[in-house]
């Protein structure tokens, strides 16, 4: 189906209907409907329903939607079918992780190399590459290069990300608690873990007042 402009709302919640989609036990019903999929996530129908109206023209009444075909029409339309190579400049704890956390090729997004102001390896344990920054221009431009990953101090992501689009990165993945300040035509998708844990918190703090 032709790919439509939907809002970064649907977007985000995609990948979560994927990843319930590929839980699904083999031998289970090849079909699925709006309404169990909306049930086994705990969300409303109407939502979910327009949501996969919005990537997906094969659901049919009173019968649903072919799980494979949904998934690949959802994977197609993230792009996930496409691998996106990107680098990333921060090679610590974090920087480290997501380096070596193999998920990442079942959504298409391939991290060629790490790149650090003071590198104490040149390689990670999985044999990920890493390199000075020095080198970044040139990496990125032989490699042609279009996300960057950023998992340096907020103290220091500003300058990493303007290094980056200098290099001709179009998409970056900011996991600095830090706002960037990047031109109109640069996409920045902030991961705030600050943000996420202050509304754990504040969701714990209003079920404990419920039990009292």
């Amino acid at each position: 189906m032709q790919k439509k402009e939907i809002s970064k709302a649907v977007l985000k919640r995609l990948p979560g209907y994927l990843a319930y989609l590929r839980s699904i036990p083999d031998g289970s019903s090849p079909y699925i409907s709006a309404t169990a999929l909306a049930g086994a996530l705990g969300m409303g129908e109407v939502q979910v329903r327009k949501d996969l109206a919005m990537v997906s023209d094969g659901g049919r009444p009173k019968i649903g939607y072919l799980r494979e075909s949904l998934m690949e029409d959802i994977s197609q339309f993230l792009g996930y079918d496409n691998t996106t190579d990107a680098i990333l400049v921060g090679a610590g704890k974090l920087g480290q992780a997501l380096l070596g956390y193999q998920g990442f090729d079942a959504y298409g997004l391939n991290i060629l190399a790490a790149f650090d102001a003071e590198p104490v390896a040149d390689h990670t344990e999985d044999g990920k590459p890493i390199y000075p920054m020095s080198q970044l221009h040139s990496f990125c431009r032989a490699n042609k290069v279009l996300m960057g990953i950023i998992t340096v101090p907020a103290k220091h992501a500003q300058t990493v990300c303007d290094q980056l689009i200098a290099c001709g990165i179009k998409a970056v993945w900011n996991f600095a608690a830090v706002h960037l300040d990047v031109p109109d035509n640069i996409l920045v998708q902030n991961e705030n873990m600050a943000t996420s844990l202050a509304v754990l918190s504040m969701h714990l703090q209003a079920n404990m007042k419920d039990r009292k």
